[in-house]
C-alpha cells in the first residue's frame, strides 16, 4: 500500500497542476445525508415515500451494494472525502481532528481546487468534531457557509439547540439557560446544560420546511447554485443534510405520510446464537434523549441492545421515516434548482448516506456496528452521459473520490485506496470489486460501558461483505490493519450466510457445516490485512 504524500511532494504536485484547464469540466454537486439507510424506493422499499431520491436514481446509477468504512459519522465521512480507509486517516472516533493525526492527507475538494474547481460547502459534510473551526480550511476555495438567519421562517427564529421548534420545548430550553446563567455559568455552559436536560428524540409540529436548519440551508444552497450558474469556472458544491439523524424532527406533513398502525417492527430482536458479545452496543446515543423511558435511561447498560416497548419503537420508527421523507423533499428542491438553472446538463450529482441505522433489529438502535443494517449505505451518481441503471457490484465509500475524478476527466491521485466505479456505470452487470470492507472499534470485549468509537479502543472488528456472506474478525491489543497480523490478538469471529439467514440470526463461524467457508473468508481477511500493512 502506498504511503500518503508528504508535505514537500504534495506542494510540488499542487503547484504543478494548479493552473489546470477548466474548459468543459462538469460541475459536481456532492450531497451528504446523515444516517440515511437504503430504505428508499430505488432500493426496493415501497413503504417509505422518497419520490425525489427515486427521481435522482432515474437519472443515473444506483449502487445497490454500497457499504461504509465505519458506521459512525466522523470516520466514514473522513474516508469518503479522502478516499482513504480509517486506519490510514487515523479517524476512528468523533473527537480527533484529521489534520492533527494526518496533516498531509489530501481531501477531494482540496485536490479539485488544483484541477481548476471552485469548492464550496454548506451543512454537515465533514463531521465538525473532526476538523477545524473552518470545516477544514484547506478544502474550500470559498469559506464554508454558515446558515444565514434570513433563510429561516420569518418571526419563528432559529431552532432551539439547533434542533427544536416546538414552542413548549423552546420555552423549556430558555428556562434552563436562564437559570444556568443566573447561577453563574457561562453562556456555553448554560447551552450545554440545556442540551442535556431538554432533548426529546422526536418532534412533528406543523411548520414550513425552513423552520429547521436543513430546510434553511437548502434555500441558501439554491441561492448559491444561482450564483455558481453565472460563473465559467466549474464548481464542487457540497451540501450536507443532517436528517434523518436523531432527533427525528420533521414538519408534521411528513409525519402525516405514515400511519402509526401500519409501521412494522423489526422481526428479529433477539441475541444472535453463538454471538460474539463485542459485536453489540447498547445504544448510548439514543439513551441520552430525555423522552426515553426512565427505566432505560437509569439502568445499567445490558450485555446487548436496548429493549423498548412496541409503542416507543413505533414512535421512533415513525420519526425516522418522516425525517427521510423530509430529507427527500429537500433533495427535490436541489434537483429542481439544477433543472431551472439549466445546470443539470453539465453537473455530476453524487448523493450518499454516511452509513445505515438500526431500527430495533438485533435489539439495536443507532449505528455503531459491523452488522448489515449499520454498514449498508445508499449511493447515487448521476450526470452527463450516465444512463439510468442499477448495479449489484460491490462499492465502498472510498470509491467515490476516484469515481468523481474519473467522471470529471481529471487524474486520479495515486494514493487513493478505492477504485473508480465508472466501469459499472457503463456496464452495470460488471463488477469492480467482489466485496466491501467495514470496521468498528470497541472499548471492551464484554460490553460497552461508555460511548464507543474512541481512538484508544482496544478492540477492532473488521468485516468482509460479499454477495452471500459477511465474515467479521475481532482483534484486541489496539490492532489496526496497517500492522502485521497477530493471531494471538483474535478474540472472536462471525460468519453470516445471507441466503440461509438474511436477518443475521445465527453466527455460523464455529459450525462444522461452515468450516470450509469460515476458513476461506479468514484467509481472505488475512490477505486484506497484508495489503494494508505499511511497508
Amino acid at each position: 500500500m502506498k504511503k500518503l504524500l508528504v508535505v514537500g511532494v504534495l506542494t510540488v504536485f499542487l503547484q504543478g497542476v494548479g493552473l489546470a484547464q477548466t474548459v468543459n469540466k462538469p460541475n459536481i454537486l456532492f450531497i451528504a445525508v446523515d444516517d440515511l439507510k437504503p430504505i428508499i424506493g430505488a432500493y426496493g422499499n415501497t413503504f417509505i415515500k422518497t419520490p425525489n431520491l427515486d427521481r435522482l436514481a432515474s437519472r443515473g446509477t444506483t449502487f445497490l451494494n454500497n457499504y461504509c468504512q465505519q458506521a459512525v459519522c466522523g470516520p466514514t465521512r473522513a474516508s469518503i472525502i479522502t478516499g482513504m480507509r480509517p486506519d490510514y486517516t487515523k479517524i476512528w472516533d468523533l473527537k480527533t481532528q484529521i489534520r492533527t493525526v494526518s496533516p498531509d492527507i489530501v481531501t477531494m475538494p482540496q485536490y479539485l481546487i488544483t484541477q481548476g474547481y471552485s469548492t464550496q460547502g454548506i451543512g454537515k459534510v465533514f463531521d465538525p468534531r473532526n476538523v477545524d473551526a473552518n470545516l477544514d480550511k484547506q478544502s474550500w476555495s470559498v469559506p464554508y457557509y454558515k446558515t444565514d438567519k434570513k433563510y429561516y421562517v420569518p418571526g419563528m427564529g432559529e431552532p432551539a439547540e439547533g434542533r427544536y421548534q416546538d414552542p413548549e420545548t423552546k420555552l423549556a430550553v430558555e428556562k434552563v439557560i436562564k437559570e444556568a446563567l443566573a447561577s453563574g455559568k457561562t453562556k456555553a455552559e448554560a447551552n450545554e446544560e440545556a442540551g442535556i436536560k431538554i432533548k426529546p428524540a422526536t418532534e412533528g409540529i406543523d411548520v414550513p420546511d425552513n423552520a429547521y436548519t436543513d430546510g434553511a440551508n437548502i434555500l441558501q444552497a439554491k441561492d448559491i447554485l444561482a450564483q455558481l450558474s453565472k460563473s465559467d469556472q466549474p464548481f464542487f458544491f457540497a451540501v450536507g443534510i443532517a436528517k434523518p439523524h436523531l432527533p427525528f424532527v420533521a414538519p408534521k406533513k411528513y409525519w402525516d405520510l405514515y400511519k402509526r398502525e401500519d409501521i412494522v417492527l423489526a422481526p428479529f430482536q433477539d441475541k444472535i446464537t453463538n454471538s460474539v458479545d463485542v459485536s453489540y452496543h447498547t445504544a448510548g446515543e439514543l439513551r441520552a434523549y430525555t423522552d426515553m423511558p426512565a427505566d432505560i435511561a437509569a439502568t445499567p447498560q445490558k450485555d446487548f441492545g436496548l429493549t423498548l416497548s412496541a409503542d416507543k419503537q413505533k414512535e421512533l420508527i415513525h420519526g425516522y421515516y418522516a425525517a427521510i421523507s423530509y430529507t427527500d423533499a429537500l433533495v427535490g428542491k436541489l434537483l429542481d434548482a439544477l433543472d431551472s438553472l439549466e445546470l443539470s446538463k453539465n453537473t455530476i450529482v453524487v448523493l450518499w448516506g454516511d452509513h445505515g441505522w438500526h431500527l430495533g433489529d438485533h435489539n439495536l438502535w443507532c449505528k455503531h456496528s459491523n452488522f448489515e443494517e449499520a454498514t449498508h449505505a445508499p449511493l447515487f451518481i448521476s450526470g452527463p452521459g450516465i444512463k439510468s441503471n442499477k448495479t449489484k457490484s460491490f462499492s465502498e465509500h472510498v470509491d467515490v473520490f476516484p469515481t468523481i475524478c474519473d467522471l470529471a476527466g481529471v487524474p486520479i491521485p495515486a494514493q487513493l485506496q478505492g477504485k473508480s466505479l465508472k466501469p459499472v456505470m457503463i456496464n452495470p452487470e460488471s463488477a469492480v470489486k467482489e466485496y466491501a470492507v467495514s470496521q468498528y472499534p470497541r472499548s471492551s470485549a464484554a460490553e460497552e460501558k461508555n460511548r464507543l468509537g474512541y481512538a484508544d479502543a482496544n478492540v477492532m472488528g473488521y468485516s468482509i461483505r460479499d454477495k452471500q456472506y459477511r465474515y467479521t474478525i475481532w482483534m484486541r491489543n489496539s490492532f489496526r490493519s496497517t500492522m502485521p497480523f497477530n493471531p494471538a490478538s483474535v478474540i472472536g469471529d462471525e460468519l453470516y450466510d445471507y441466503k440461509a439467514d438474511p436477518l443475521e440470526k445465527h453466527n455460523a463461524a464455529k459450525d462444522k457445516k461452515y468450516e470450509a467457508v469460515t476458513a476461506k473468508y479468514k484467509k481472505e481477511m488475512l490477505r486484506y490485512f497484508e495489503s494494508q500493512v505499511k511497508k
